[in-house]
């Protein structure tokens, strides 16, 4: 009972302080300790006062039944009945003395003294003639509280049984059982006033200054200042919970600290691949201008030479024949001086955007694709699309530059992208044709795809799709060179929303 009601007062006092709580419990706990203590005390007290008691109604009992057993005759009989009464009128703690006979087995009265009405249950008397044991019983009478005892007369007289009763008032017992039990209230609340006022102000330096420091350091700490330590060197409780945090806020201070230099050199890295991603988008856009340049300055040379060829040639045919005036003679010669400026001038303009000589090194298909494919990570995640690589363990190194060949893989990567602007899936796949002594890279997209028209037109420079979005076109057509340079061939396989397919086949190098 006592534990429910502990319970329910907790569960009422959620929302207290510590403090409240803990003088709560402390409370509850020592009322009932207390309490406890109290019933013990007065109960062994009224235990002793009975004794007492009882141990004064034997001595009369053992008094009025040695004197029967002595003098049993009638006129002994009237003696005692008589002293009996002087002692019940002398003694005011007696209120009775009655004297009875069980040898016929029956209860009968012999002789007795009164202060009180009182009549003995016969079943009792009875009891303690069987037994030949003393009782005793806590009586009420119209005087107040009383004690009787049975006392059973040890020996027969005249084979009879006889049994002596006395009842003792028992008003000084209860007035000490209730001066002991309102001494005991008020100790019992003095000693509690005295618990929680100590407790109240042990509080503050036992749980109140060692929160506090806690709670501040939880404090700074949320606002990212791991290097505060909570200053509790005591070894109790507090202490070790100290001991905990400052363990953890270490461990924290060295996760953040590894945090921080990840996150730099993770910077550090982003920085070196979006320069990487740069710098080839910079080798792209340059090799697109190169290759334009080239293929208009091959147009311009094709379109302007023949006709200053042609103008040339007659201008020298015009020269041979004889009887020009000299003015006209210099100016045959100088159309043909200024047409062959000219030829050199176009001449001099194809050199000069003329693709620089390729650099060839001995690299594998896992190198190259390490170094490209994370370039246009950002761009896929951008774009919601994943990528799916698959490398033959296998396949031999390969003879090729390394910035050609990335500039054709991110060409085609970036055709891709372009191909899917709502999302999708880019596959490449590399194989060994050891027959052919080949490399065959194979990138497959889930974009729109060409039409049989487009697809034959796919490789020509400045042909494209996008009509309206500057010099384009020239993607495939770059590819298409690099591969050529290389030594190898492209292969593109498309159909109208199906994707499209662009397979790379490079020669492996003689020294793998």
């Amino acid at each position: 009972m006592f534990k429910n009601l502990l319970q329910r007062i907790i569960a009422y006092n959620d929302n207290f302080t510590v403090r409240a709580r803990l003088i709560t419990v402390t409370i509850a706990g020592l009322a009932f300790t207390m309490a406890i203590w109290g019933f013990i005390q007065l109960t062994a007290l009224d235990r002793i006062l009975v004794e007492q008691q009882v141990k004064r109604l034997e001595g009369v009992a053992e008094t009025v039944s040695t004197f029967y057993s002595n003098f049993p005759t009638k006129r002994g009989l009237a003696a005692l009945d008589s002293a009996m009464k002087d002692h019940v009128q002398s003694d005011v703690r007696l209120a009775r003395i009655d004297i009875f006979d069980t040898s016929r087995g029956n209860v009968d009265y012999i002789a007795g003294a009164s202060r009180v009405q009182y009549e003995w249950p016969d079943n009792i008397i009875a009891q303690v003639t069987e037994k030949n044991t003393p009782r005793y019983v806590k009586i009420t009478t119209e005087s107040g509280p009383a004690l009787g005892l049975i006392y059973p007369v040890s020996g027969e007289t005249k084979d009879s049984h006889i049994v002596v009763a006395i009842i003792g008032f028992s008003r000084a017992n209860a007035e000490i059982m209730a001066r002991a039990n309102q001494l005991l209230i008020l100790s019992s609340v003095g000693l509690l006033l005295l618990i929680v006022l100590v407790l109240g102000l042990s509080y503050g330096w036992i749980i109140g200054r060692p929160l506090n420091l806690i709670i501040d350091t939880i404090d700074e700490s949320q606002k990212g200042q791991y290097i505060k330590r909570i200053p509790i060197v005591r070894r109790d409780e507090w202490g070790q919970l100290a001991d905990h945090f400052n363990i953890m806020a270490t461990e924290i201070q060295q996760v953040m600290a590894s945090n921080l230099d990840l996150t730099r050199h993770l910077e550090d890295r982003v920085k070196e691949e979006t320069l990487k991603v740069v710098q080839l988008q910079k080798q792209v856009d340059d090799l697109k201008q190169l290759t334009a340049l080239g293929h208009l300055t091959a147009n311009l040379a094709h379109d302007l030479g023949t006709p200053l060829h042609s103008i040339g040639g007659l201008a020298n045919l015009l020269l041979e024949r004889e009887g020009w005036p000299p003015d006209v003679a210099h100016k045959l010669q100088l159309i043909v001086q200024q047409t062959q400026r000219l030829d050199n001038v176009i001449q001099n303009v194809r050199r000069a955007t003329r693709l620089p000589e390729p650099n060839f090194e001995i690299l594998t298909i896992q190198k190259i694709l390490n170094e490209t494919l994370p370039l246009v990570e950002p761009l896929m995640q951008k774009n919601n699309i994943t990528m799916n690589v698959d490398i033959d363990a296998d396949i031999t190194p390969l003879y090729l530059d390394r910035y050609r060949i990335q500039t054709a893989l991110f060409n085609i990567i970036q055709n891709s992208l372009e191909a899917m602007p709502a999302g999708g899936k880019i596959s490449v796949i590399a194989k060994a044709i050891p027959r052919e002594r080949m490399v065959s890279i194979t990138i497959t997209d889930t974009g729109s795809g060409m039409s049989p028209e487009m697809l034959d037109k796919a490789c020509e420079p400045f042909y494209s799709s996008h009509k309206d979005e500057g010099m384009r076109g020239l993607g495939l057509a770059i590819v298409r060179d690099i591969v050529k340079a290389h030594g190898g061939k492209m292969e593109i396989k498309s159909s109208p929303a199906q994707g499209t397919s662009i397979t790379l086949y490079l020669p492996v190098s003689d020294d793998g």
